[in-house]
């Protein structure tokens, strides 16, 4: 029986379900100390997007000023102040236009975003400079458009992520309408300096402002690269962030010498608590040691000085089977039965090793392509599980499993929990792949858990359209028998599944074309994509220690 108190506390898995892009040349980008081309794009364009909401609000609030001035005193006015706000209205929706409709909406490609703070640049330095000389009978109006040319230079510096080269070429292209536009001023003859005064005085602050400038960008820049050569866990090089669930983030990384694409999961602390972390860490140094090729290769783990625990594993491209079945619905048999004789190879080798995986469900199971060969299945996530707590009132018990995959035995006597249960949770990804439904659904997890109790599950051939043989139905249904010892072994599992004669739906042909177009599809999705991605900076921690459990 399940306690009343029963509750599930749910935990996201991050996957790596991407296809790693081809190899692209390395281009050199000047505006900050960046891990990768898109990684520096996308960073960009969103402080670009800040810098353009800082420039349109206060040259707003400059405009809404004047505003008020000039009615509470007329006599201020400049005789040109229309054609002024007519050209400060145009630059006002120009600016609204590129902030809005372009860096908020759509992923830029790097050179219009060049464009974009260049043309900001010079754009502000031309109507500012226009500015202050059609506003020359109103004494304070020209300083006003330098200060506010000045306090514009020194916010992009700040806000907009450059090299201190760059940065002073483009505060150059701010400053320098102000020198011609005084200039003009001086020419008039009726401003306060005399003209070689006033130029060499326009000239001046626009040379220091620059040079301020560019030494303030040129040294948060040299602090981001500092931060990215930093970002070393042992030989790998944390590069982009790939996704990120309720135990913790998985990054793309580089080995320092190898080439060889690599995924690191950093599990942390607060999130998965001591217990579950100490038990995990010693799993997977004895997942570590599995060979088998359908289950992912461990490279390297360890714990960071701050209590991070991290582990390397290979780079998978392809997609896993929650979201195969979500996105293509049931699967043809004969592909089904291909997988399931894979994920039964690496299980056996698991629990030969006495190790459980506890949590075997579709998301865990990814599908890709390996030298060559199409549907190869890995098995990831070996001790990464939920926890489903039952609270006597004077004891938490805890149930390891995910609700919708969790054996029987695991609810009803988790601490016997043995191989069977992953038998079990096997031949619930078998039914979710044959039928595109889950063996039992309920509103909460009490329910399901109570079904996989009680509950005889409808045979998969009754529950889709598609033709499943009376031995694929009997073969399923003896792993989800209620007692653990009815359950076949992995090996024998696979012996029965191969035995089963081939349905002839899922031709090689058939399931060459279906990975082109999954990669096609895939390439297309990463390249539309503007998600931002993250860093992490982590230290190895002592692994002398960790070898000694």
């Amino acid at each position: 029986m399940i306690a009343s108190g029963l509750r599930v506390h749910d935990v996201m898995k991050a996957k790596q379900v991407a296809r790693p892009s081809r190899a692209r040349a390395a281009v050199r980008v000047p505006w900050r100390a960046a891990s990768n081309e898109e990684e520096a794009r996308a960073y960009l364009q969103s402080r670009l997007v800040v810098f353009s909401s800082l420039m349109f609000w206060s040259f707003t609030a400059l405009l809404a000023f004047l505003t008020l001035l000039y009615r509470l005193y007329p006599a201020l006015e400049p005789a040109n102040n229309d054609t002024i706000f007519a050209f400060a209205g145009c630059g006002l929706v120009i600016l609204a236009v590129i902030w809005r409709r372009y860096l908020v909406r759509r992923p830029l490609a790097m050179p219009l975003l060049n464009g974009i703070d260049a043309f900001y640049a010079g754009g502000t330095g031309v109507i500012l400079a226009a500015a202050s000389y059609l506003s020359v009978d109103f004494r304070p109006a020209p300083y006003a458009c330098v200060l506010y040319g000045c306090f514009m230079v020194l916010t992009r510096a700040t806000v907009v992520p450059s090299s201190g080269p760059r940065t002073a070429v483009v505060s150059g292209l701010a400053m320098a309408p102000y020198v011609p536009a005084a200039a003009l001023i001086a020419t008039q003859g009726e401003f306060d300096l005399p003209a070689t005064a006033l130029v060499c005085a326009v000239f001046l602050i626009g040379l220091v402002v620059a040079a301020l400038a560019a030494a303030g960008s040129q040294t948060t820049y040299g602090l981001r690269k500092h931060v990215t050569a930093a970002m070393q866990l042992g030989q790998y090089t944390l590069d982009r962030k790939i996704g990120e669930g309720g135990m913790g983030v998985v990054y793309h990384a580089r080995h320092a010498l190898l080439r060889r694409p690599t995924a690191i999961k950093l599990l942390l602390p607060e999130r998965v608590g001591a217990g579950m972390l100490d038990r995990f860490e010693r799993e997977v140094q004895h997942m570590s040691q599995l060979t088998h090729p359908n289950t992912v290769a461990v490279f390297d783990y360890g714990r960071s000085p701050d209590g991070i625990f991290y582990y390397a594993m290979e780079y998978l491209g392809g997609v896993d089977l929650e979201r195969l079945v979500h996105t293509h619905g049931a699967q043809p048999v004969d592909r089904v039965i291909n997988i399931l004789v894979q994920v039964c190879g690496a299980l056996h080798e698991a629990h030969t090793s006495k190790i459980i995986h506890r949590d075997i469900k579709p998301a865990n199971i990814i599908l890709c392509e390996r030298g060559a060969m199409v549907d190869v299945a890995k098995v990831v996530d070996f001790g990464l599980v939920k926890e489903i707590t039952t609270d006597t009132g004077t004891s938490t018990q805890v149930i390891l499993g995910t609700p919708s995959y969790v054996a029987p035995e695991a609810i009803t006597d988790p601490e016997q929990l043995g191989s069977a249960a992953d038998l079990y949770a096997l031949g619930l990804v078998g039914y979710f792949l044959l039928t595109g439904k889950r063996v039992f659904e309920g509103k909460t997890a009490i329910d399901i858990c109570i079904q996989h109790v009680r509950s005889v599950p409808v045979p998969p051939s009754q529950a889709t359209a598609t033709h499943v043989s009376s031995i694929l139905d009997d073969v399923i249904m003896r792993c989800l028998s209620k007692i653990p010892t009815e359950r076949p072994s992995a090996a024998a599992l696979a012996a029965q599944l191969r035995a089963i004669a081939p349905a002839g739906d899922w031709p090689e042909a058939e399931a060459t074309a279906w990975w082109a177009a999954f990669h096609a599809r895939e390439e297309a999705t990463q390249a539309a994509s503007s998600n931002p991605t993250m860093t992490i900076t982590v230290d190895v921690g002592d692994r002398g220690k960790l070898l000694e459990r």
